[in-house]
């Protein structure tokens, strides 16, 4: 019996011989990889490395979920619209330029420079004749987009990053099957991830209304996930290129404080009426033909002029970014904006990991004497990235800008508002991740009267908020400290 034993350990001591010796050769495989083949920062590729190194095999398979590098995959292509979009984006380029366009839209001279950035790296069009709506309730944001819904005669286009199988989205639901009956062409695209708790047979259901379905990087092997990173993170819905909505709700109970974890969802949605529903409606066709490898970019039928159109309306830009994108266009929107600053910033976001040049222009902004206000929720919904935001926080509270934790529920809103100017709100988080790994999409917005409003919502969340003062967070326990510090460490993986 002895002897059977010393056999099985020897045999089970020889298989993890060879097995740690092919570990160490997938690791410098992965570490050459990491190190000359892919586009990482130096911080995040020694992350990479340490984990590699000190725990190989559930670094191996941490790597393999998200870890692997798709900026080189160009995923969405527009061939269909450029000559068009040439068209237009070369006429812009020339007048701002020759600075016409200042001349005819006084409140965009602060930022010419910006809309051109967007003009030629992201075709971002500037569009000015739209009303735009700021909605910061969820039961406010969906009771109206119901009934916009309710007016639909032409299409419905539906993209959300979470979609739950609960009230709420019944209600929609009994919408969108009661339109395609009428008619209405819907179409809902949702992302795999976000989705991943709704059962398969749902979407066959809706398919059967006759409702068309997309999945964005579907599960390969049932619900098993390879890719958590590069998630389409948008939440878009356009109809008959007349209403459209951005922003940072999704559909479940929790957005319209149904979830006692959460309590009040605060967010922040754009209703937008005017010619900027056309470039979001490029936007939702662009996704929707890489997720379904369908193409409705020729079709004339969803670029027609909205008929709502607002010649007195806000200038805006819709930007977006993800990992096929050149630049991090959202990222280097919120740099811009917080360069060009003169008087104040006012920041929302429930997770904040900034890169280093975002941290290093806030903490120059406060040393310049600007005012920077940041916004973050005071519970968690991930812990690690809620230490590692809060670890962020104190550094710019110790460097004197206001930052606030918001009490009343959950913050989910996102975005920034620069000297009551202009405003960029959409799905993009202050972080590494809706920067660089994530698909987003964001609305800039060149408006006095919106800007002022946008921050006169933040100031009535202050009424719910507490500040982290220096003496608040320099008085944390050991634990806290502990906790900011390894999640800090965690921050280019979060």
């Amino acid at each position: 019996m002895g002897d059977v034993f010393e056999n099985m350990m020897s045999n089970i001591g020889s298989v993890w011989r060879v097995f740690s010796s092919y570990l160490i050769f997938i690791n410098m495989f992965l570490s050459i990889v990491i190190i000359f083949f892919q586009r990482k920062n130096p911080q995040s590729v020694w992350t990479w490395l340490l984990i590699l190194y000190f725990i190989p095999i559930i670094g191996f398979i941490l790597y393999l979920l998200i870890g692997m590098d798709m900026h080189k995959q160009k995923m969405f292509k527009v061939k269909e619209i450029e000559d068009n979009l040439n068209d237009i984006i070369r006429w812009q380029e020339n007048h701002l330029i020759s600075r016409e366009l200042e001349k005819k839209d006084p409140e965009i001279m602060d930022y010419s420079d910006l809309v051109l950035y967007n003009l030629e790296t992201g075709r971002a069009v500037l569009t000015d004749d739209n009303d735009i709506k700021i909605l910061t309730d969820g039961n406010e944001k969906f009771d109206t987009l119901i009934e916009d819904m309710e007016k639909a005669e032409d299409f419905i286009h539906i993209q959300y990053y979470i979609i739950k199988d609960d009230v709420l989205f019944n209600r929609i639901k009994e919408v969108l099957v009661r339109k395609v009956k009428q008619g209405v062409e819907v179409r809902l695209l949702f992302d795999s991830m976000g989705c991943r708790s709704v059962p398969s047979r749902y979407w066959r259901e809706l398919k059967k209304e006759g409702i068309f379905i997309a999945e964005f990087f579907p599960a390969v092997l049932g619900r098993f996930q390879l890719r958590m990173n590069y998630r389409n993170h948008r939440k878009i819905v356009v109809i008959d290129n007349n209403v459209a909505y951005v922003g940072g709700f999704n559909i479940g109970k929790e957005y319209i404080g149904l979830d006692e974890r959460f309590g009040y969802w605060r967010d922040t949605h754009l209703r937008i009426e005017g010619s900027a529903i056309i470039t979001l409606n490029t936007r939702f066709l662009l996704d929707w033909n890489y997720a379904a490898k369908e193409n409705l970019l020729i079709n004339d039928r969803y670029f027609g002029l909205p008929q709502r159109r607002h010649p007195q309306g806000c200038e805006m830009q819709i930007i977006s970014s993800g990992p096929d994108s050149r630049m991090e266009n959202i990222r280097d929107n919120y740099l811009r904006l917080i360069g060009k600053a003169k008087k104040n910033i006012y920041i929302q976001s429930p997770y904040f990991i900034p890169d280093d040049a975002v941290l290093a222009a806030l903490i120059v902004a406060v040393y310049s004497g600007i005012e920077v206000n940041i916004m973050i929720p005071c519970k968690p919904d991930h812990p690690f990235v809620y230490w590692a935001t809060y670890s962020y926080i104190g550094e710019l509270v110790m460097a004197g800008a206001n930052c606030y934790t918001y009490n009343k529920g959950f913050l989910h809103s996102k975005g920034i508002v620069v000297d009551d100017k202009v405003f960029c709100y959409g799905t993009a988080n202050m972080d590494i991740r809706s920067f660089a790994l994530n698909f987003e999409v964001n609305a800039i917005v060149y408006s006095e009267e919106k800007a002022k409003e946008m921050r006169e919502f933040f100031e009535k969340d202050l009424e719910h908020c507490s500040q982290i003062t220096k003496d608040v967070y320099a008085s944390r326990s050991l634990l806290i400290r502990v906790k900011e510090q390894g999640s800090r460490l965690l921050s280019p993986l979060l």
